[in-house]
């Protein structure tokens, strides 16, 4: 039977009518709840294996929140499953590690496209192909993030499979190519490193729907390198903040085009 064709998604375990064509993606499950706070009366509507899902509304529209765990694989399974029951518009919230020096803790990073060192998106497009979000979920999200007031920065970020080659580089085999491509990204200008976006973006251009993300900067290791202030920030309420006001100002966009004002 084709993903399509189920009456329940395989691993987010949800069926048509179960979530609302706004999905906000966090990595962590256990943010899923944190996010559905914000909903008009949300449901928990399943948990299996890293796929924590809740629907309830915002301004009178159906929305959901559904966690993907971390890097790309699990959440281009998310998406896919979620597209296949109604999805159509996505906003991936999440934590970075910031790399351009005036990137700094608890600032705000929206990715304007992904440099694509992973390999999920790989099944997706060939690799010429740009990893880059739907202009109105990022224009969505700048907007938002204005009106918030708080420190942001958008542009490029980069994305990995592995969070340890990253931090680690040096005593992995293949250090050469690792700390050579991580400082061909910090020359390019690059903001800071997660690992959903490039797999997102681009896997939501193969099945024709939008995708948009935006992140709380927990740390810069290059401002650390550098002897640069900075305080570790593990708190993503605003990250978190900028999501849900963003899929509202998309839903009021939407009416708008559509006629529904």
């Amino acid at each position: 039977m084709k993903q399509e064709e189920r009456s329940v998604q395989f691993h987010i375990q949800c069926a048509p009518g179960d979530v609302g064509r706004y999905c906000i993606l966090p990595g962590d499950p256990g943010r899923s709840e944190i996010i559905a706070r914000y909903f008009d009366n949300p449901i928990h509507v399943a948990y299996n294996r890293e796929f924590n899902i809740y629907t309830g509304t915002l301004l009178g529209e159906k929305v959901s929140v559904c966690s993907t765990g971390i890097g790309g694989p699990s959440a281009v399974i998310a998406l896919e499953e979620l597209c296949a029951i109604g999805g159509d518009t996505f906003v991936r919230t999440g934590t970075c590690g910031g790399i351009k020096l005036e990137v700094q803790s608890n600032d705000l990073v929206i990715a304007t496209g992904a440099v694509r060192h992973e390999g999920a998106s790989r099944e997706y497009a060939p690799i010429e192909f740009p990893a880059v979000p739907d202009y109105e979920v990022l224009s969505a999200l700048v907007d938002t993030a204005k009106a918030l007031g708080h420190p942001w920065h958008a542009g490029v970020v980069q994305c990995k499979d592995s969070f340890y080659g990253q931090h680690a580089p040096g005593r992995m085999p293949v250090s050469y190519e690792l700390e050579a491509k991580w400082e061909a990204w910090k020359r390019l200008g690059v903001l800071a490193s997660e690992m959903e976006s490039a797999a997102l973006f681009t896997a939501a251009a193969a099945l024709g729907v939008r995708c948009g993300s935006a992140f709380h900067v927990i740390w810069n290791q290059e401002r650390e390198k550098a002897g640069l202030d900075q305080k570790e920030s593990e708190d993503v309420t605003l990250s978190v903040k900028l999501a849900v006001e963003a899929v509202k100002e998309l839903i009021r966009r939407d009416r708008a085009k559509e006629g529904r004002a």
